[in-house]
């Protein structure tokens, strides 16, 4: 009997997600398992790997469970997971210290200087992406100044999904989506660059073979079914990007097709055949052969709603069980009773720097225009905007770079907000579409694992049997003119502030 469930796994910020899909995209079973980010200095964000794989572990065994599925009846596993990691290994596979994360800032001294010695455009000539702090390349050369026992016994250097394929399976690999995050991998051609290798410091030996995110790159070891609950001999796939995994499972596989991201981070994925790059943007491979992603990756996204109903939500949380409604869901209710354009208040969403277009680690949050007449419910919809002003910087630098998004197919924890999925409908111009939108990014992963054992025919197939609409929001017209004018405030606010924000 052909065996009937994929298996996705998402690697992402706060928690990784497991989840167990039938041939239809439907969930069988779905758990998560939480892990920490460490802030040990200012501009450091990092987290432990081992952790990462000891939740896997846990949700792993736990939507088993909940779906009630035999582990012998997953066809295949695929994974997908945040960028621009650095996990260092020596040859015995043990990670040598915590890898800074996609938020991490920590190299932006290392950076300049390459800028400066290589030339700034002749990197971007080569990886299609500037040189920033954020990204792969200098954080192994800051282990190479900083930590010279760790980066002499580095024997490999993976991403956060390769690590899981990894633990799962003993192959080491890197996927093709995976690659933008290093410098040395030409954006062109999918390949190592050894010329820009040499030029960076970063040895050729340190890097994985690259494979294409839907190969099957080896099957689940003895030890790993026994940590993770899974049947020994079931077949992974290297996997790929968790933005480009979601692209996929929110149905993006054709030109012009663009996700719009609403995880921890925000952002968007335009789908296209041919190479486009922009310094201001992000560029990688989809997980689709043959395609690219021009991406916008904002550090402020639904992770702004998330720091706000923390400190801000105590009131909210008290009176939940009596309201029947969550904290977030009431945040929803008090910001819809504020007009559009929040009465002049502004929202810069730069909660950890901030990355494309503007690429500032220095950046700070602000919020602009309070006065007495001001709500919470005015600072929660300035939240809701200024996420979606990011949306719209990104898109307008797209279009100059001549990707022009359409449509856009909203993912994310973000999207299962009526009110916020409208304001970005109406700040960006934007017709909005919502798949299933929770679990885009795990469906994504687990496709790939459908595609490559053969569960599906092609990507088309796989993407019509699961992706499903659930709704769509038209740009309210009403609103663009205030929404333009807020929009220029935000714009001239960073303007303004930038060199402020440079003083520590």
């Amino acid at each position: 009997m052909t065996k009937p469930y994929l298996l996705g796994i998402d690697i992402g910020t706060s928690a990784c997600k497991v989840a167990v899909f039938d041939r239809e995209g439907r969930v069988v079973g779905a758990a998560s398992g939480d892990y920490p980010v460490y802030y040990p200095q200012e501009g450091w964000a990092e987290q432990n790997p081992e952790e990462w794989w000891a939740a896997v572990c846990h949700a792993t065994k736990a939507a088993l469970q909940k779906g009630n599925v035999d582990p012998e009846e997953i066809a295949g596993i695929g994974i997908d997971g945040q960028s621009w990691s650095a996990i260092a290994i020596d040859k015995e596979g043990r990670v040598l210290t915590n890898t800074p994360i996609w938020m991490d800032t920590r190299a932006q001294s290392i950076c300049a200087r390459l800028n400066e010695e290589i030339g700034a455009d002749e990197i971007f000539q080569a990886a299609g992406n500037s040189l920033q702090p954020s990204y792969t390349t200098a954080k192994i050369l800051w282990y190479k100044e900083n930590k010279p026992e760790v980066y002499r016994n580095i024997y490999k250097i993976l991403q956060s999904n390769s690590y899981i394929a990894f633990r799962l399976t003993g192959a080491v690999t890197q996927d093709v989506s995976q690659g933008y995050g290093l410098h040395c991998f030409h954006m062109r051609t999918g390949t190592w660059d050894a010329q820009m290798c040499g030029k960076l410091g970063i040895p050729m030996e340190f890097l994985p073979e690259i494979v294409p995110c839907d190969k099957v790159v080896g099957t689940v070891t003895p030890k790993a079914a026994r940590e993770s609950g899974l049947a020994p001999g079931t077949p992974v796939v290297a996997g790929g990007l968790d933005a480009a995994c979601g692209t996929l499972g929110a149905g993006v596989i054709h030109p012009g097709e663009t996700q719009e991201q609403g995880g921890q981070a925000g952002g968007m994925s335009i789908c296209m055949d041919t190479y486009k790059a922009d310094p201001r943007l992000i560029l990688s491979f989809h997980v689709i052969p043959g395609q690219w992603l021009l991406q916008g990756g904002t550090t402020g996204g639904g992770g702004v709603m998330r720091w706000f109903e923390r400190e801000f939500a105590d009131y909210e949380r008290e009176i939940a069980p009596k309201t029947n409604k969550s904290s977030l869901e009431q945040l929803n209710v008090i910001a819809g009773q504020v007009e559009p354009g929040s009465d002049g208040v502004v929202f810069l969403p730069y909660m950890a720097g901030e990355r494309s277009p503007i690429w500032d680690p220095d950046a700070k949050g602000v919020f602009y225009g309070l006065d007495f007449s001001k709500t919470k419910g005015h600072m929660v919809r300035a939240c809701m905007e200024g996420v979606a002003f990011s949306l719209r910087h990104n898109l307008e630098i797209a279009e100059e770079a001549g990707a022009l998004a359409e449509v856009l197919r909203a993912m994310g924890g973000s999207a299962n907000s009526l009110l916020w999925t409208q304001i970005k409908a109406d700040i960006t111009g934007k017709p909005i579409i919502v798949p299933s939108s929770d679990t885009a990014t795990t469906l994504g992963a687990a496709l790939l694992a459908g595609v490559g054992t053969g569960f599906y025919k092609d990507y088309r197939e796989a993407v019509e049997l699961t992706v499903k609409q659930t709704r769509a929001h038209t740009p309210d017209l009403s609103h663009k003119e205030v929404y333009d004018k807020a929009y220029q405030t935000y714009l001239a606010l960073y303007k303004a502030l930038k060199e402020l924000m440079k003083n520590k």
